[in-house]
């Protein structure tokens, strides 16, 4: 995937990704990675969810990274917000109170950019990455993290013939691919979302499973 493909995406507003509410799925599994209040969240490829808001009303401290700086200017300006500018390994970071969004390339990131992170979420971002690419994204994903921070970490399955992503299909026996070296994978719930998805389903989709999926470091 080349950047200027999500990039248009904002620009046109063709964000069916978004949602105008907090991920059911993290509301209701969160809980289950036992972090305390105040511990650090990173959100890679957070575009201007609502998820944010969430775990920021958990007490966390939040740092999302987001390629689209539209999508990062429209979360302040939805909340009337004026955020403090600094700069993350030569991207814009924008900033209030135990948040921060990085306006640039995940694959910029540093070791080090970020501050001791507690867990990560995952809604919007393994699934955005063709498979070609989601290997490299984990090993980013690993170097920027401790190893013994968590993943609360959303997928979707379906029958790859009968549409080409994004998003992609990413079911069990990938994410086992990726990640079981490092992570014992459970899962927490699984719930059928093609009716939540009609864009999906107007691009072929006869069967869409949506799932929420526990990465717990050995």
């Amino acid at each position: 995937m080349q950047a200027e493909f999500w990039l248009e995406k904002w620009e046109k507003g063709e964000t069916g990704f978004h949602l105008d509410v907090a991920h059911p799925l993290l509301e209701r599994n969160w809980p289950r990675l036992g972090l305390a209040p105040g511990s650090a969240v990173f959100v890679p490829l957070c575009g201007k969810s609502h998820d944010l808001d969430h775990l920021n009303r958990l007490g966390h401290s939040v740092t999302g990274i987001e390629l689209s700086p539209l999508a990062i200017e429209q979360y302040f300006a939805e909340r009337h917000l004026t955020p403090r500018v600094t700069e993350v390994s030569g991207m814009p970071a924008l900033g209030v109170e135990g948040l921060r969004l990085i306006a640039g390339d995940f694959f910029r990131l540093k070791p080090g950019d970020l501050e001791p992170i507690a867990a990560v979420y995952d809604r919007a971002s393994l699934i955005a990455m063709p498979p070609a690419m989601q290997a490299d994204y984990t090993r980013q994903l690993r170097d920027l993290i401790p190893g013994d921070a968590p993943i609360l970490l959303i997928t979707l399955d379906y029958d790859p013939a009968e549409m080409q992503g994004p998003p992609f299909a990413t079911p069990l026996s990938r994410i086992q691919e990726l990640y079981a070296d490092r992570f014992d994978i459970h899962l927490l719930e699984e719930l059928d979302a093609l009716d939540d998805n009609p864009a999906l389903r107007k691009r072929g989709l006869t069967g869409l499973m949506e799932t929420a999926w526990h990465l717990v470091p050995r």
